[in-house]
This record gives structure tokens, C-alpha cells and sequence, in this order.
């Protein structure tokens, strides 16, 4: 029997102290408490790793203050288009979707397209169609707006400009800053089997029905029993060209490295050299972890069965 370990991010980039009101850390605290208790909840039951991943990711996708579901930013147009994978590292089944609107929980339907679909990678209408055949759950666009993201897309709409996640209302003032707005969670379960799942509104202002790194396998997202499982948050752009979920498990397969010495290398040598920000947090199959950054802050938290536990926000 494996020791078994979540770990969840919510995003990462200019993250500071001093732009952070005390309610607004607690609100964050209390969002991210509530995806780890989710899916340490299903590990703590015997349940799988991809079951455990996909409970903490709906949860944070429900909470208003992460960009993925409910409080994802608007786009050019004015609307909402999500992006989500899954992926089963006992078996190496994926699921992902990108620029779907109106589904409640992204990840839900990510999940019916590797189990159900007989296909990786479901985009814009198709994906939607194949959300209402399977009767995962929509909601109005009222169910996704929100009056800080709605502000702040209103202040750049009419320029060329984009932005890399939202500013907090409240905060507009202080927070000049620049954040990696996704949710993400990697398990470890009692039988050693790893799982990953990443989730995203992308870029506020985005154009062209751009798509970023979560939603891709091996990019934002990877798992395989034989190294590791991986979830991205960051400038997507970079970890594209990185390839850099897989790159960790590469590291580990071909290499030899540990998971925490694969993860460090890909975060702050390989995304550094191409201007990449952000971080990533991982598990391999005896329930080891790691979050590793290269910005100045990333919402994370992980809970393991050695009774090993941390929610953190700054460096």
C-alpha cells in the first residue's frame, strides 16, 4: 500500500504580501482548504487518483476567485472560454477540451471525453455538443460573471492589450501585477497510481480563440505511473515550447532524476532561458511531491497520508 498524497495549485505569477488584504488571503486559503480536503477526501476513502483530481479540481472551479468555471475572465469578445484536461497514469487515457462555454465544470467534461469519446482533444462547438450528449452540466453566462473580471476586461477591450489573469477589483489599485490564472491538482493513490488535471480560463483579452498550455497532454498536464503526474501554471506560451510536463517525466524515465530534481530543472533552467514564468506541482508513485516556482508567489496546498500538510501563497 502506496502512501497517497494530493497536491493542487491555483495559480502563480506576481503573487505578494503586500498587495494582499488579510480577507482576501483567508478567502484564498479557504478556497484552496476546500479543493484539498475534496480530493484528499476521495484518496482517504481508497478511491482512485483520477477520481481524486477531478473532486478537488470542481470544487476550486466553483469558487469565484479562481480563473477556471465559475470565475473565469473574458475574452475579446466578451465572454467566457474554458479549457481543461485530464489524464489516468495507470493507463495513460487522456481527456481535454478547449474554448467550451457554458459548462459548469470543465474537468467534468474533459473526463467524459477520455472515457467516453474515443478521442484526447475536443475543441469550441464539437466539445459543447458532446457536453450536452452527455449531460454534463451548463450554465447561463450570468452563472460566470463577475464584476471584478468584468471591470478589469472592460479597461482593456478596446486596446490590443491581454491579460494574464485577473486583478482583483478591490485591489486594482495595488495590484499591478501580472498572475497565471489555472487550478490544478496531481494525486498519488493508495495503489501507487498517479493522476494529474489542469483547468483554465485563460487570458483576459485573449484574441483568436487562443489556447494555452493546461489543455494539452505532456504540456500543462501529464501523468504516467512509470515517473510522475504534472500540472502547469504559468505563461503558456513557454511551456509550450518546453514541453514541460513531459520533460519532467523524461528527465525521470531517461535520466534517472528524482522528481523534485527533474521539476527544478524544468522550472528554473529550462522556462527561465525562454522567459517563462510560473510553477508546477507533481507526485510520483510512492507519494513523493513537489511545487516548484520561479515567480514570486503560487496558491498551492497538498495533504498526504504520512500526515505530511501545507497551504501557501508566497514564496
Amino acid at each position: 500500500m502506496s502512501k497517497f498524497t494530493i497536491v493542487i495549485h491555483g495559480g502563480a505569477g506576481t503573487i505578494l504580501r503586500e498587495h494582499m488584504t488579510p480577507e482576501l488571503e483567508a478567502a484564498y486559503m479557504d478556497g484552496l482548504r476546500a479543493g484539498l480536503d475534496a480530493g484528499y477526501g476521495v484518496l482517504h476513502e481508497g478511491g482512485a487518483a483520477v477520481n481524486a483530481v477531478k473532486a478537488a479540481i470542481v470544487v476550486m472551479e466553483d469558487n469565484i476567485l479562481f480563473n477556471a468555471g465559475r470565475g473565469s475572465v473574458f475574452t475579446k469578445k466578451g465572454v467566457q472560454e474554458m479549457d481543461a484536461a485530464i489524464m489516468n497514469g495507470a493507463t495513460l487515457e487522456a481527456g481535454a477540451v478547449a474554448g467550451v462555454r457554458n459548462v459548469r465544470n470543465p474537468i467534468m467534461l474533459a473526463t467524459e471525453v477520455m472515457l467516453h469519446s474515443n478521442h484526447v482533444f475536443l475543441s469550441g462547438k464539437g466539445a459543447n455538443d458532446f457536453a450536452i450528449k452527455q449531460g454534463v452540466k451548463l450554465e447561463p453566462d450570468e452563472y460566470f460573471f463577475s464584476q471584478f473580471r468584468y471591470d478589469q476586461w472592460k479597461s482593456i477591450r478596446d486596446s490590443d492589450n491581454y491579460s494574464l489573469d485577473h486583478t482583483h477589483q478591490r485591489l486594482e489599485e495595488l495590484m499591478r501585477d501580472k498572475k497565471f490564472g489555472t487550478v490544478g491538482a496531481v494525486a498519488c493513490d493508495y495503489e501507487g497510481t498517479v493522476a494529474a488535471a489542469t483547468s483554465t480560463g485563460g487570458m483576459t483579452n485573449k484574441k483568436y480563440g487562443r489556447i494555452g498550455d493546461s489543455p494539452i497532454i505532456g504540456i500543462g498536464t501529464y501523468a504516467n505511473n512509470k515517473t510522475c503526474a504534472i500540472s502547469c501554471t504559468g505563461h503558456g506560451e513557454p511551456f509550450i515550447r518546453a514541453v514541460a510536463a513531459y520533460d519532467v517525466s523524461c528527465l525521470m524515465e531517461y535520466k534517472g532524476l528524482s522528481l523534485y530534481d527533474a521539476m527544478n530543472m524544468v522550472v528554473n533552467d529550462k522556462l527561465v532561458k525562454l522567459d517563462g514564468e510560473g510553477g508546477m506541482i507533481g507526485v510520483d508513485g510512492q507519494g513523493n511531491h513537489a511545487l516548484i516556482l520561479n515567480s514570486a508567489g503560487m496558491y498551492r496546498a497538498y495533504r498526504s497520508s504520512d500526515g505530511g500538510s501545507e497551504i501557501a501563497i508566497y514564496r
